[in-house]
């Protein structure tokens, strides 16, 4: 039994270091046009009433803490914000990052807009997807909401050094 315990706590504890964590060698490319050509309008369209629902939704747990596996105010992981803001519209998403971005449709930088989710590689042993943000914002900047592990709920800038670097790849869900 102990056995047991001991083997699900070792596997629990490298699952969270391979979730929302640390850097990789991608880089996003953010020209002018990219910024440009970004979607940033709605056009009072239901999916367009449901993004702007599930931005506002993920934007209310902002300054939430970092909690692996949480999906409450107590606490946030990266893809339970993600999964817990999509499912309030009755849009399931699997409740991994990496499995998150098998959904939807891949798209390029030049097309993210509002709603669109980043995917990111943050661990510098691992070559998978780690991370996930939900676009928030495409004028003159993507701006991504999502859980840091350091700073828990926090909207940040694709163009911040860190997540330009550690970019991987978006898609369109919606």
């Amino acid at each position: 039994m102990k056995t047991l315990i001991s083997y699900c706590l070792i596997t629990l504890l490298v699952f969270l270091l391979y979730s929302c964590g640390s850097s990789s060698k991608n880089k996003a490319v953010i020209s002018e046009k990219t910024k440009s050509t970004a979607k940033t309008k709605t056009n009072g369209k239901p999916e367009n009433r449901k993004i702007k629902s599930i931005i506002n939704y993920a934007k209310s747990f902002n300054g939430t803490k970092y909690k692996y596996g949480g999906t409450t105010k107590k606490g946030m992981d990266c893809s339970g914000l993600v999964y817990t803001s999509f499912k309030k519209e009755n849009v399931i998403l699997p409740r991994t990052s990496r499995t998150m971005a098998t959904q939807g449709k891949a798209i390029s930088l030049k097309k993210v807009g509002v709603g669109d989710l980043l995917f990111f590689k943050t661990n510098k042993r691992k070559n998978v997807i780690s991370h996930v943000g939900l676009v928030v914002e495409t004028k003159g900047v993507i701006k991504f909401i999502h859980a840091s592990t350091s700073r828990g709920v926090i909207i940040s800038s694709l163009n911040e050094e860190y997540w330009n670097k550690a970019f991987a790849s978006a898609r369109r869900v919606l």
